[in-house]
Parts: C-alpha cells; structure tokens; sequence
C-alpha cells in the first residue's frame, strides 16, 4: 500500500516536473519553429477526416434522438438549441479529444518511446540539446493549436448534419434551423469549447511524452506505452471535464 502510494506521488512529481521544464523551454529560445509547423500537419491535418465524421455522426445521432424524444412533448423546435449547446460545451470537445488521444498520444508515446529504447534521446542528450525543447515542446504546442480548431470544426460540421436531420425527419426549415443555432450559442460557449480543447490537448500530450521518456523493455515496452497513454488520458479527459464545466458555467454564466 504505502509502495502504491510512493508510486502515485512520484509519477504526480515527474508530470509536474515535465511540465515546469516544458513551459520554460517554450518560453525561452531557441526555437524550433519548423518541428512546430510539421507537428501541426501530424497531429492536427491528419486528423481532419476522423473529426468531420466523428463531428457529422453525432450531429445525426444527437438531433435524431431528440428530435423524436420532444415530439413527445411537442417540444421539436427547441432541437437546434438543444444540439447545437450539447455539441460545442460538451459532446464535441470530449469525443474529438478522446480520438485525438487514440491516435496522437498512442503516436507520441509509441515514436518517443521508441527513441528511448534505441537511446536516440540520449544521442539528442550528447549533442548538447534538451529532448524536451526538440520532442515535448514542438508536440505540445502542435497540440493545443490544433485539438481545439478541431473542436470548433466537429462542432460546425455537427451542427450541419443536425439541419440535414431536422430537414428530413421533422421538416425543419433550414432557415428556421440556423437562426435557433445562431440565436442559442454565444461567444462564451466558443471560448468554453476552446478552453476544453486547450487542456485536454495539454493532458495527452504531458502524458504521452512523459510515458515516452519512461519506456522500457524493448518494442513491448512502446506497445505497452501506446495503450497506457490513451487509457490514462481518457480516463482524465472524463473526469477533468466535470471539473472544467463547473468552473467554466461558474465564469460565464
């Protein structure tokens, strides 16, 4: 028991640890602005085309649901509303985050991972340059510049396939659609959605790095690292955003 907790209060150490390091490398030169530039097309260009399905999917899903679930009520009109609130506070920002961590923290850990084992970080060590100022900070900024652009595109791209539901199952005037839409969000909610983004973006990619830098025992250690990181982090992006969504209603509301 008192391992276990040694254990936890050591891993918190070494994120905080990591996390200290990185903001100063990224505040401080030099910079590598073109491992920046590739990390945005990595990380956040790639994942373009699971964000518009994922985004589209649950635009359908959602308004299909409760469209048919307010008729009850005689309550269709307030679908547009309803959908569109859920996907930018809610619904978009945790589903693009948990699929960014599927693809991006198992990748980060896994190429990471994998130049330890091979003691190219080490190599990186000798040269007399920091990893965390070449691997973790180029990542993370790619990161929290990309995750929540992708946020705000699920949402928008949501928000479409809702209308082509509400056209098609209830009858639902486009115009009358996007007025609601327009008239329900608020710049705040935007925000809201940007500051989720921002830290789950920060989340994955501290936890991806960081297992990264620990892994051991060859190629089944980088698996193993793989499947850590998206368990760890999705587990946190669940939890984190109670906590964010309180603090965020409690600001803005």
């Amino acid at each position: 028991m008192m391992a276990r907790a040694r254990h936890q209060f050591e891993f918190v150490g070494e994120l905080v640890a990591l996390t200290a390091k990185t903001f100063r490398c990224m505040f401080t030169p030099p910079f590598y602005w073109l491992r920046v530039l590739e990390q945005i097309v990595e990380l956040g260009q790639r994942s373009l085309s699971i964000t518009i399905v994922i985004g589209f999917v649950m635009g359908l899903v959602m308004t299909l649901q409760f469209g048919y679930g307010l008729a009850k009520f005689g309550g269709t009109l307030y679908v547009p509303a309803i959908v569109s609130l859920s996907l930018i506070r809610e619904m978009a920002p945790i589903f693009t985050s948990l699929l960014v961590a599927g693809r991006i923290g198992s990748g980060i850990a896994a190429e990471i991972g994998a130049m330890n084992v091979s003691q190219q970080i080490d190599a990186i060590r000798a040269l007399g340059t920091s990893p965390i100022r070449v691997l973790v900070v180029p990542r993370m900024v790619a990161a929290m510049v990309s995750l929540p652009l992708l946020g705000i595109l699920a949402t928008f791209v949501g928000i479409i396939g809702g209308a082509f539901i509400a056209r098609a199952e209830f009858d639902m005037a486009y115009g009358f659609y996007f007025n609601k839409v327009l008239s329900t969000i608020k710049l705040h909610d935007v925000f809201s959605c940007y500051i989720k983004c921002m830290f789950f973006a920060f989340i994955i990619t501290l936890f991806a790095c960081w297992r990264g830098f620990n892994t051991k025992e060859g190629t089944r250690g980088v698996g193993q690292a793989a499947t850590w990181v998206v368990v760890r982090s999705s587990i946190v992006i669940l939890v984190s955003d109670f906590f964010l969504s309180k603090i965020l209603i409690l600001l803005f509301d």
